[in-house]
C-alpha cells in the first residue's frame, strides 16, 4: 500500500470517524437526495386544500398552512431550490475568490489592488446590498445565485491569498520559475493543489452562507414567486399572519435550514481539522 494512500485514508478516519463528522455528511447526502429525488415523490404543492391549519398528524407530516397545502411538500420541494441557489453561488463565488487569491499571492504587482478590493467588499452591507441588486434585476432564482456569488467571493479570496503567499515562498517555487515555468502554469500547477483543501472547505462553508443568504431574500419578497424555497414557506407563515398560531408553518423549513448550514458547517471545521498536524489525536 503507498504512502499517499495511507495517508488519505488516515486524514479520512480522522475527518469522519467521530459522530460530528459521519453524521453532518450524512445530513448532507440526505439533503442532496431529497433535492433530487423529493420533487419526483412528492406532488408540488398548489391550490386550495380542505385541510387548513392542520397540525402535524399521520395524514400531514409537516401540518398544512392557511391555504390547505401541506407543508412537508413545501419543504421537500423548497430543498431543490434551495439547495441549488447555496451550491450555485457558492461556486462562483469560490472561482472568482480563487482566482484572485491566487493572483494576489503571486504577482506581486496586483497584490494591492486586489487586497483593496477584497477589504472594501468585506466593509460592504451585504444584506442590504442584495436586496438592492436583486430588486433592480429582478426576483428569480437565477438572479439570486449571481447575486450571492458574486458578493461572497471576498472571504474565500482573503484566505486563498494569505495561504498561497505561504506557498509562493517556497524554495521549489523558485525552482520552477529557473526551470521556465510561467506565472499562469506555476499558479495552476503549483499554487492551486497546493491550496485545494480550503477551497473544499471554502465551497462548504461558503454553500451554507448562501443558503442563509437565499433564505434572508427570499423572506423579503425577494425570491422566485413560482417556486418554492425555505424562505418562501416562512413568507407565506409571515404574510399569513400565522407565525405564532401555526407554529409548524415555521419550524420545519427553519429546522432544515438549521440542519443543512450546520452540518455544512461541521463538515467543512472537520475535514479542515484532518489536514492539520496539531489535532491528529483529536
Amino acid at each position: 500500500m503507498t504512502a499517499p494512500l495511507v495517508v488519505t485514508r488516515a486524514r479520512r478516519r480522522r475527518a469522519f470517524g467521530s459522530p460530528s463528522g459521519y453524521l453532518s455528511v450524512a445530513l448532507l447526502l440526505l439533503f442532496a437526495l431529497t433535492a433530487v429525488f423529493g420533487p419526483m415523490l412528492v406532488d408540488k404543492p398548489r391550490g386550495l386544500g380542505a385541510d387548513i391549519l392542520q397540525s402535524p398528524s399521520a395524514q400531514h407530516w409537516f401540518g398544512t398552512d392557511d391555504l390547505g397545502q401541506d407543508v412537508f411538500a413545501q419543504v421537500i420541494w423548497g430543498t431543490r431550490i434551495s439547495m441549488a441557489v447555496g451550491v450555485a453561488a457558492s461556486l462562483i463565488a469560490i472561482v472568482i475568490g480563487t482566482a484572485l487569491g491566487l493572483l494576489g499571492a503571486y504577482v506581486k504587482r496586483l497584490d494591492p489592488f486586489i487586497s483593496t478590493l477584497v477589504d472594501v467588499m468585506l466593509s460592504l452591507p451585504l444584506l442590504p446590498l442584495m436586496i438592492l441588486v436583486t430588486a433592480l434585476v429582478g426576483a428569480s432564482a437565477t438572479s439570486l445565485i449571481v447575486v450571492i456569488g458574486l458578493l461572497s467571493w471576498a472571504e474565500v479570496a482573503r484566505l486563498i491569498r494569505s495561504n498561497g503567499m505561504v506557498v509562493a515562498s517556497m524554495p521549489y517555487i523558485d525552482g520552477a520559475k529557473v526551470l521556465g515555468a510561467g506565472p499562469l502554469r506555476i499558479i495552476g500547477t503549483e499554487l492551486l493543489p497546493a491550496v485545494s483543501p480550503l477551497i473544499v472547505v471554502s465551497v462548504l462553508l461558503t454553500a451554507a452562507r448562501a443558503v442563509i443568504s437565499e433564505a434572508g431574500l427570499s423572506f423579503l419578497g425577494m425570491g422566485d414567486p413560482s417556486s418554492w424555497s425555505w424562505g418562501r414557506i416562512l413568507l407565506n407563515a409571515q404574510r399569513s399572519g400565522v407565525i405564532a398560531t401555526a407554529w409548524w408553518q415555521t419550524l420545519f423549513p427553519s429546522l432544515a435550514i438549521l440542519l443543512l448550514v450546520l452540518s455544512a458547517t461541521i463538515a467543512g471545521i472537520r475535514y479542515n481539522d484532518s489536514r492539520d498536524p496539531r489535532t491528529r489525536g483529536v
